[in-house]
């Protein structure tokens, strides 16, 4: 006869919610529901403060199926049971009074994001875990879980590894207005980048093609004796916008403090546009003249919605206002910001001069997404494939079903154009995303629509 148990685990050996579960399934012990104590370091948050969390887990043959996992310090509205919980229903009942998520660990998990303010927008993550935010897990009801805490707590059904690092997936939304919606103009040596459009805000591009600054005009470098002179000019260029650039930032900068901003605080584009109002016309002229020359020397690429960039290193980019893109990007945390058209917050200078003599001057190369299936139902295309990790770009037609069979790891899905169904599981949105762990072998995905399903499949890659 199965039985409810508590049990006490030791994180001095590392152990995890998972593997005292696992223990007690080797034991053969018959356990139905059981509650888990598990010390948390938060490594995502300065000098990592530990957390006492509670673990409930309903079991099936001996896994864990449904868990719930909150701060043991919160006060409870419903006290647990004595003996816990001898039916499922009962468990949820009483999770939802006590407004706690229930998550179902062999189905795709709802991912809830968290939005990160930028000077030109924001990004919205949905795996991100880091001091700045956290993304969240959501239940049937609703109710939420801090990622991390469900990667911590059972890793193994969630990512079939220890492993931290999960694939980074996030939007960025920059500000529909010229300008004020445009991100840096930077380069990586080491960190690889893939966007793919899907929005284009028509107020900003009323054709519904929008940009990115991609890589340096050629025309414009036509214009120079040597490569040498055209990196001199530019920089040139730069440093002479830099300099109104930083004596803007310093006006600006005491505006922040009479109205108590920090310094390095985001401030949203409709008092900065007061604040632009309140400079010497002459030095919004000179601003605007010294910014268009600068301008002159990058390529604009348009985007509509479905076109995927992939950034080469060395290459200078920069997303312009009003499109939106998700971003797959390698695990590397580096860039140089060789110009931007407000205060950057998050270092007190640009990278240009160290840049120079590393950035491509040559025309970004580019080539069509590889196929890898091309039939009357489905279309699969290779978006990228680094070291750790593949991305596809799956189009679903009219009425038509896919079986994707996902091994023994954990996958993403992201709906990019048109409502996608998952069976048994609901409706995956446009804009929205799903994890499916580890647990969950396989999943069926349905068009139910008379106009064709776009949506974005990553998964790691075995080594």
């Amino acid at each position: 006869m199965e039985q409810n148990i508590n049990l006490n685990l030791d994180l001095n050996q590392g152990q995890t919610a998972e593997a005292a579960l696992a223990s007690a399934a080797d034991a053969h012990l018959p356990v139905q529901c059981a509650v888990v104590e598990q010390r948390l370091e938060q490594y995502y948050l300065p000098d990592a403060p530990a957390i006492a969390l509670s673990v409930i887990a309903w079991l099936k043959s001996g896994k864990p199926v449904l868990v719930c996992i909150f701060d043991t310090s919160a006060p409870l509205l419903e006290p647990l049971p004595k003996n816990l919980f001898s039916q499922r229903a009962a468990l949820l009942a009483w999770a939802k009074k006590n407004a706690l998520a229930c998550i179902a660990l062999d189905q795709p998990l709802i991912l809830s994001p968290v939005h990160i303010a930028k000077p030109w927008g924001e990004e919205i993550w949905f795996t991100g875990i880091e001091a700045r935010g956290q993304s969240k897990v959501l239940d049937s009801a609703g109710l939420s879980v801090p990622l991390p805490w469900l990667l911590e707590t059972f890793p193994q059904a969630l990512t079939n590894s220890y492993s931290r690092d999960v694939i980074l997936l996030k939007i960025l939304a920059p500000l529909p207005e010229p300008v004020y919606g445009d991100l840096y103009f930077e380069m990586h040596e080491k960190k690889r980048e893939v966007y793919v459009v899907t929005h284009v805000d028509q107020t900003a591009w009323p054709d519904a093609v929008g940009g990115i600054r991609f890589g340096f005009c050629q025309a414009k470098r036509a214009e120079f004796a040597s490569d040498a002179d055209f990196r001199a000019a530019y920089l040139t260029a730069v440093k002479c916008y830099e300099r109104v650039r930083r004596k803007i930032d310093s006006i600006f900068d005491g505006f922040r403090q009479d109205l108590g901003i920090a310094i390095n605080e985001p401030v949203n584009a409709d008092t900065i546009k007061r604040w632009v109002a309140r400079l010497p016309s002459e030095l919004s002229q000179q601003e605007l003249a010294l910014r268009q020359a600068l301008d002159a020397y990058a390529t604009v690429k348009n985007l509509s919605v479905g076109d995927v960039v992939k950034v080469p290193c060395f290459t200078p980019h920069s997303l312009l206002h009003g499109v939106t893109t998700v971003e797959f990007q390698t695990p590397v945390y580096e860039r140089k910001i060789l110009s931007f058209a407000q205060k950057v917050l998050t270092q007190p200078h640009w990278d240009t001069e160290s840049a120079m003599s590393d950035v491509s001057v040559e025309a970004p190369l580019e080539a069509p997404l590889p196929v890898l299936l091309n039939t009357e139902e489905v279309l699969r295309e290779e978006v990228v494939r680094f070291d750790d990790f593949a991305v596809e770009r799956i189009t679903l037609s009219p009425y038509k079903s896919l079986h994707l069979d996902l091994g023994v790891e954990y996958s993403l899905l992201m709906a990019v154009r048109g409502d996608l169904n998952i069976d048994g599981c609901g409706q995956l949105p446009a804009m929205q995303a799903r994890l499916l762990p580890a647990a969950l072998s396989e999943v069926k995905l349905e068009n139910a629509g008379a106009d064709e399903v776009v949506f974005l499949y990553a998964y790691p890659l075995v080594r």
